[in-house]
């Protein structure tokens, strides 16, 4: 599976590492992924997904039925 958030789609961003010298050299910027059970109350189950932690925020204030159907997710699949 790749690092990938499945709710909001983040990924990995392309980034220097500079050292003292300030040579430059390419480095990924990796998102913090989570494996979480969510409850889905229109489902009445959990729900296993891989999501950011910045996403887990937005799914407390928005819940995971507004914000699966912004990312276009059939969440029976999951």
């Amino acid at each position: 599976m790749s690092r990938k958030c499945q709710l909001t789609g983040k990924k990995a961003n392309n980034a220097f590492a500079v050292s003292h010298s300030h040579i430059r050299t390419k480095r990924l910027q990796h998102v913090n992924l989570q494996s979480k059970r969510i409850w889905w109350p229109e489902g009445n189950r959990f729900v296993k997904l891989r999501i950011s932690t910045k996403a887990i925020k937005t799914l407390e204030k928005k819940g995971i039925g507004a914000m699966a159907k912004e990312a276009g997710i059939d969440l029976n699949k999951f």
